[in-house]
């Protein structure tokens, strides 16, 4: 059995191809449908050259295990958590590997209502399913769906779709960004919305 050593205590993160790759991804996304059991997952990808392939394999293994799935396309981390709560999906999934070296990818998983996954909430169970790789297929494979949250998110960030307080970290972050700024610079002003919570991020250091 292959050890799948992109799994960290908090979400998977490994280095391409060696580590992570679309095979892999594809065994996650079957393992994630097998251990969580949800009907319905919103997926997205990052900025990262790698993101839309690993991202592509993942829907892959979802949807041979039946599962509708939901992929809001281009977005940060924290979108994810955001769309999973406010479409009522039962999981989400983001394909990103956040500040590590370019040659790496990874995931990050919640449940519904936007709940982290790690290792003490099923994330163990998932690498276990993933390593052993003995999957049945669905009777009936799942469908990809296209899903556009980018407006209902806006209006979620600080400063009700002004754009107030909205100051996104790094380049690669702001590249991301440009469809959203464009909506800011549309939205009225004086907009104030609650926020959903969104699960911790930080992962312990050599996690």
């Amino acid at each position: 059995m292959q050890e799948l050593s992109c799994f960290k205590a908090y979400d998977v993160r490994g280095r391409v191809p060696d580590q992570l790759n679309e095979d892999i991804a594809r065994r996650i996304g079957r393992a994630y449908a097998e251990v969580i059991k949800p009907r319905q997952v919103v997926v997205g990808h990052d900025i990262r050259l790698t993101s839309e392939a690993i991202k592509a394999a993942l829907v892959e293994g979802l949807l041979e295990q039946g599962i509708e799935v939901y992929d809001i396309g281009l977005c940060g981390t924290e979108e994810i958590y955001f769309a999973t709560s406010h479409a009522g999906m039962d999981g989400g999934i983001a394909v990103t590997a956040s500040h590590n070296p370019r040659d790496y990818n990874g995931m990050k998983f919640v449940r519904e209502e936007s709940r982290p996954i790690s290792g003490d909430t099923g994330l163990l169970h998932i690498k276990a399913a993933a390593q052993a790789n003995t999957f049945t297929p669905a009777a009936q494979p799942g469908r990809l769906h296209t899903l556009d949250t980018s407006g209902a998110y806006v209006e979620h960030l600080p400063g009700g779709g002004t754009g107030e307080h909205l100051h996104p970290r790094g380049a690669a972050r702001q590249a991301a960004y440009p469809g959203y700024l464009r909506r800011l610079r549309r939205a009225p002003a004086g907009r104030r919305h609650r926020r959903t919570p969104s699960p911790p991020r930080r992962s312990p250091a050599g996690c």
